[in-house]
């Protein structure tokens, strides 16, 4: 993986910004810490940074091609999992290569297809190419979301990058946030609207959603969108169609020239992964390796609750023992999961999902020890409905972001000015606005027509939170994190599958659970979800609290400047049990919720956030 930069602007010269767009690269050294290079010329200046997955010598950036006398250079963030098919069909209309990368793939499908090539990918991507003869630059994202990009308009400047701090390397960006900005931070946070930042003047290009900056104009349009398909299958057939698309999704995204290993908590989603990469590793005369997590002495103080009825730390190694990996647990100790809330947040530019954030990111910082690839079982619970509001009536049917029902309660932290903002509206707003995009049959009875909203609202805000989290936090350690589940091929056809197939027996991922029958123990195809594993120590606890009343006590912190003193001091004092709802998701409530506010702090001062109401 890598990461990308750029500086874009067909009507003024650009040559004296060679400085500014090295500074943009060098910050995001994280992402690619092998190589670098810088491409400028009059008008367009690109950066890249480079962590070698695959081809080392081939896949050099930025990567320039001169076809017929027309010059193309490409900047290139992510995988393609279908290179060989593409490649042979340049091969096949007479195009040639000189490596074996994807990155020359990627480039060349542009020359002979155009824009039109975006059409043609199944992976994880965030690319810029500069057309010259054209004299325009194609940027595009992956149709779920899993690589980032970002880009900021100041009047005939465009701006670009992989990751929010490389763009506030631009003198001509500001770290600012104004009253929408705010009102989307606590409507909506951490999940962020599609194609949007927060910040002021910094937009997204959203999930599946290309931009054409040109000497005219900047065009902005989605490129896909999930289609309705009408399914006839039986269970078994359907159990055997998401078996296949999942096993070849899986050895697709086990190649490169590195090592590769699994996350394994034990759930069914990344046993699934580490069975079937570990029967493709032995194939080879190999011996898988898997990693998963847990928190110091997190058994004596484990709670079973409605969204984390069971602990992982059994279930991991029971799987580990079944499949014969190598396994390691990685156990976090509560000192260095408060500190990592600062790199945490920094990682994702934004206040994200608290100590869930730091965990993943002290995880990856082990792993990454050893591995420079890992697959994760991220995106499973979105598209086949595992989550308990897909099965609990009352939350299925909220009239709201199921993840995110007690906007007032959110509300109630914010001091009397911020109250104002019109935050329950926006995310009534951008909760209805979604809702009118999914599309749906005529005459779907309703238990259909709810479950195709639901699915379409995890897939274009919680799931695309979960991979932005996955992606800041991995590749902060230099750690390519692979999510076979969001398959491009996988999303669409379970989309399309009938709610009683896809919640089999009325259980959460029913349609998984049986297509997974005889590749995994069936106490693991069986077992109760349990989400992302969380500390339940109080020790925990207490260091959160220690640090909030740090803040709220002084007077320079700048949260103090949108939050109510008194009404953050009573959820400190109780430990978070006042705030009864979990702020977001399953895992954000007490000591979370806390950490959240330490994050939310640490932004606003790190980033010398710029208030502006």
């Amino acid at each position: 993986m890598c990461g990308i930069a750029g500086w874009v602007n067909f009507s003024e010269s650009l040559k004296s910004n060679s400085k500014i767009i090295k500074k943009m690269t060098d910050i995001l050294e994280r992402r690619g810490p092998d190589s670098e290079g810088i491409y400028e010329s009059e008008n367009v200046l690109l950066g890249h940074r480079r962590l070698i997955v695959v081809d080392p010598e081939g896949g050099e950036q930025p990567m320039i091609k001169i076809i017929n006398g027309n010059k193309y250079v490409l900047v290139y963030n992510g995988e393609l999992y279908n290179t060989e098919e593409l490649r042979k069909s340049l091969l096949e209309e007479g195009y040639f290569f000189d490596s074996y990368s994807d990155t020359e793939v990627l480039l060349m499908s542009y020359i002979a297809w155009g824009v039109n090539c975006i059409k043609k990918f199944n992976g994880i991507f965030a690319f810029a190419i500069y057309d010259e003869e054209k004299e325009q630059v194609f940027l595009a994202r992956d149709q779920m979301g899993v690589k980032p990009l970002f880009y900021s308009i100041n009047n005939k400047n465009i701006i670009f990058a992989s990751e929010i701090k490389a763009i506030l390397a631009n003198p001509m960006v500001k770290a600012q946030i104004d009253r929408e900005g705010i009102t989307e931070l606590f409507a909506l946070g951490p999940a962020v609207v599609p194609g949007k930042a927060i910040y002021k003047n910094i937009l997204e290009i959203a999930p599946a959603n290309c931009l054409l900056i040109s000497k005219e104009n900047i065009k902005v349009w989605e490129y896909w969108k999930v289609t309705l398909q009408e399914n006839k299958e039986t269970v078994e057939e359907a159990a055997e169609h998401v078996r296949l698309l999942l096993f070849d999704a899986i050895k697709r995204q086990l190649v490169g020239d590195v090592p590769i290993c699994t996350f394994l908590s034990g759930g069914l989603d990344s046993s699934a992964i580490s069975a079937i990469a570990a029967e493709e590793f032995r194939n080879r005369g190999k011996i898988l390796n898997t990693y998963s997590i847990d928190y110091k002495d997190n058994e004596k103080y484990f709670k079973s609750s409605l969204f984390q009825p069971t602990s992982d730390k059994y279930w991991a190694f029971r799987v580990a023992e079944f499949i014969k990996s190598n396994h390691k647990n990685v156990v976090l100790n509560h000192k260095d999961l408060v500190l990592a809330l600062k790199e945490s947040t920094l990682a994702r530019d934004l206040p994200g999902m608290a100590d869930v954030d730091s965990s993943l990111l002290l995880f990856c910082k082990e792993i990454r020890k050893n591995f420079v690839v890992s697959l994760s079982g991220e995106c499973a619970d979105e598209i086949f409905g595992g989550y308990p509001w897909y099965t609990n009536e009352e939350m299925l049917n909220a009239k709201t972001f199921p993840w995110s029902r007690a906007v007032g309660m959110r509300k109630s932290i914010l001091n009397e000015k911020i109250k104002k903002f019109n935050i329950e509206e926006c995310a009534e707003y951008e909760y209805l606005k979604t809702l009118k995009e999914v599309p749906h049959f005529e005459n779907e009875d309703k238990k259909n027509y709810r479950m195709k909203e639901m699915f379409y609202l995890n897939l274009k805000w919680f799931m695309v939170n979960l991979l932005n989290r996955k992606d800041r936090c991995s590749m902060y350690n230099s750690l390519e994190v692979r999510v076979p589940f969001a398959d491009i091929r996988i999303v669409e056809y379970a989309f399309n599958l009938p709610a009683e197939i896809k919640l089999l027996h009325g259980r959460e991922k029913g349609i998984l659970r049986k297509a997974l029958e005889g590749v995994l123990p069936e106490d693991v195809v069986y077992r109760k979800k349990s989400p992302y594993p969380k500390t339940h120590n109080p020790i925990y606890t207490e260091m959160v609290c220690k640090e909030m009343n740090k803040i709220l006590s002084d007077n320079n912190s700048p949260i103090l400047e949108i939050i109510d003193n008194k009404v953050v001091k009573e959820i400190v004092d109780t430990e978070g049990k006042s705030y009864t709802t979990p702020w977001f998701g399953q895992l954000m409530t007490g000591p979370q919720l806390i950490a959240y506010l330490i994050q939310l702090n640490i932004w606003m001062k790190e980033y010398n956030v710029n208030i502006l109401i």
